[in-house]
């Protein structure tokens, strides 16, 4: 089912040029906050980010043919210090302990590295389409750091999208005290029309590729006005600190 998914995904993101256009603009993000080096994607899904980024080794919890390896984000294959970056889009929301994903990702990075995430942001109007308009569920009550055994049965694509929401907006005082190595550099809220009206990865559209380029100019001069209301995604940068960093805090 999950490579299924995948596929689908993949299949649309060939065939819907509104799709494209917008999520052209999420990996421009991207690519323009990351390090120079090495990146690591978790959940590269259908591939794109390689359209992108020439340095990426592309992982997914599962194996299939257009990305480099499976690997689960709460038990990275990889050694430490291996990458300049650690980057993933609509990913957090899905892996059921953030905090070992956050650990893995801490640990495979280089010092200055950076963890770069675009993930749904929950805010009044973003909250009504999420809850009665996206089949993830939004679970305002999660707790986004707790630990625990991994649940066998769950689901790859099980969700909660309220979970980057609640870590680094609700928890985020929780979040820095138990990643000291770790400093939110950037914290952005994106997307105010464009996206919800382009159906995202579904097949359905109400605008065309033609107008995205016009409305996200006009989403970048409104965001920092009604971004707390409206806005649909958080983009967030997250810097490893080096070990001159880490001893100011000691």
């Amino acid at each position: 089912m999950s490579e299924e998914i995948l596929r689908n995904h993949r299949e649309l993101w060939r065939q819907k040029p509104v799709l494209r256009a917008i999520y052209s603009d999420f990996y421009e993000r991207i690519t323009a906050a990351c390090r120079p080096g090495l990146s690591l994607e978790i959940g590269g899904g259908s591939g794109n980010l390689k359209d992108f980024a020439r340095e990426v080794v592309s992982t997914d919890i599962v194996q299939v043919p257009w990305l480099d390896a499976a690997a689960d984000a709460q038990a990275l294959p990889f050694a430490a210090g291996s990458f300049a970056n650690v980057v993933s889009v609509d990913v957090l929301h899905h892996i059921e302990r953030p905090r070992r994903f956050l650990a893995e990702a801490e640990r495979v990075l280089q010092p200055g590295g950076r963890v770069i995430l675009l993930e749904p942001a929950i805010t009044p109007i973003s909250w009504a389409f999420y809850r009665f308009f996206h089949p993830e569920p939004v679970v305002l009550s999660a707790d986004p750091l707790a630990d625990g055994p991994l649940d066998s049965n769950r689901e790859p694509f099980d969700a909660n999208q309220a979970i980057p929401t609640l870590l680094f907006e609700r928890d985020r005082q929780r979040m820095i005290q138990a990643f000291p190595g770790l400093k939110i550099v950037q914290l952005k809220r994106l997307s105010l029309f464009a996206y919800p009206l382009s159906g995202g990865f579904r097949s359905w559209s109400l605008i065309s590729a033609a107008i995205v380029g016009p409305m996200l100019n006009l989403e970048r001069r409104l965001s920092p006005l009604i971004g707390r209301l409206a806005a649909f995604r958080l983009f967030v940068v997250i810097e490893k600190q080096d070990a001159y960093s880490n001893s100011r805090h000691l």
